[in-house]
């Protein structure tokens, strides 16, 4: 079976939260605990931790360089170009034909749900495969599995400033281009959001770990939800925030890459 490359997108110049990737949960950088959250992946895989090549970022990859884990540095906004870089660079023996992205502000990813998505992407053979599409799991598990060619066909025809920044929309938006699944979860808990884009986002993520890393290192999907069912207060902490706040933005300033060069 061909190796699945995993490529974790992370930067520090996040508009929202700047250097949220390497700010403290119990003393290790966010971006590590979610690392060490992907190590129990049970799928045969390559991790990759994808970067600008900004120098923000050169805490980036001393942090790769510290945890033995690959990096690679491209272009800040045309992430699209920096997933099909990064593929194209670490392939060594040209075997890989799966792309899990992942983005660097999910600490509580789970790897249960890495392996049950790309399971069923290799089940049904598509083109594309995530969990948020529509989303059943709350923002913070997202994942997405895609083939090869599949992304190599957005680098080359994506236009939009959306499609180029984060990364998958172009497939998304081209059903007659891409054969597509979606994994469903029941019960839906789409309503619970784990990412962290906020500064609330972060004090739950925080409070999370706080209350079940020291027991179980490796706490999963049900640990969580039984923790907020215990403790409902915490997710009002950041229920006001919008879902997918960026990708909102990005959609509504669209237009073809090309007219903006033609404007300049």
């Amino acid at each position: 079976m061909p190796e699945t490359l995993i490529i974790l997108q992370a930067r520090t110049s996040s508009s929202r939260l700047p250097n949220k990737v390497l700010m403290p949960i119990l003393g290790k950088p966010m971006l590590a605990q979610q690392i060490d959250r992907l190590s129990t992946i049970t799928t045969p895989h390559k991790l990759i931790v994808a970067t600008s090549s900004q120098t923000s970022d050169d805490a980036i990859e001393q942090l790769c360089q510290q945890l033995n884990v690959h990096c690679f540095r491209g272009s800040l906004d045309d992430v699209l170009a920096r997933y099909y870089q990064a593929a194209m660079a670490f392939d060594y023996n040209k075997t890989t034909k799966n792309i899990v992205r992942l983005t660097g502000d999910c600490p509580l990813i789970d790897s249960e749900i890495i392996d049950k998505v790309i399971e069923l992407f290799i089940q049904r053979k598509v083109d594309y495969c995530s969990n948020c599409a529509p989303a059943t799991l709350p923002d913070g598990l997202d994942v997405e599995v895609f083939t090869l060619s599949a992304l190599e066909k957005a680098y080359q025809l994506a236009q939009k400033l959306s499609e180029r920044e984060h990364v998958t929309p172009f497939i998304r938006n081209n059903p007659k281009l891409f054969k597509v699944a979606n994994y469903t979860h029941q019960p839906d808990l789409s309503q619970y959001r784990w990412t962290v884009d906020q500064a609330e986002d972060f004090d739950l993520v925080t409070k999370i770990y706080q209350a079940l890393y020291p027991d179980n290192a490796d706490f999963k999907l049900a640990d969580i939800v039984k923790l907020i069912k215990q403790q409902p207060e915490l997710a009002k902490i950041n229920q006001h925030i919008i879902r997918n706040e960026g990708l909102i933005k990005s959609e509504l300033a669209d237009q073809p890459i090309k007219s903006m060069m033609q404007e300049k």
